[in-house]
């Protein structure tokens, strides 16, 4: 993705589509990452999360890019990644209600890395993507060590 200066964008079917026509169709069971831009603006709060507050205040003042419920169904529908990974808080936007984005893409098993950082140094295609949760008994995320290994030339 380009890098956002909106801070309550939204990625959308068409952005998939316009960036498949530069780089070829994703894969079936591929990692998609998104680069926002936002994580150069880690680790200063109010730019990173559009608020200085904490906790529960914070809630209604987050502003952040993320993943369309529509993006996330077209991925589903047509390209059914494994995971995906985006630069931001998380793979909803700042300002969801309802995290559709979370619901369809874990209900569809496609599991959602957040606050990914370096993406520049990734090439457009052909990254390795390792990811490794902590194992968290009843919880519904956990911190993720995640690395990447580009082929050398």
């Amino acid at each position: 993705a380009k890098t956002q200066t909106n801070p309550d964008y939204l990625i959308s079917p068409q952005d998939l589509m316009d960036w498949e026509k530069t780089n070829g169709v994703i894969p079936k069971g591929s990692i998609v990452i998104f680069n926002t831009g936002y994580a150069k603006l880690y680790p200063n709060r109010k730019e990173y999360f559009g608020t200085d507050k904490k906790g529960m205040e914070a809630i209604p003042e987050l502003h952040f890019p993320g993943i369309s419920p529509e993006a996330s169904t077209w991925l589903v529908e047509n390209r059914l990644p494994k995971s995906v990974g985006i630069d931001t808080a998380s793979i909803d936007y700042g300002q969801s209600k309802d995290f559709q984005t979370h619901r369809i893409l874990l209900g569809n098993n496609i599991s959602g890395f957040e606050n990914l950082t370096n993406l520049d140094a990734l090439p457009v295609t052909g990254a390795y993507i390792i990811a490794l949760p902590m194992k968290i008994a009843g919880g519904s995320g956990g911190p993720l060590r995640i690395v990447a290994a580009i082929k050398a030339d």
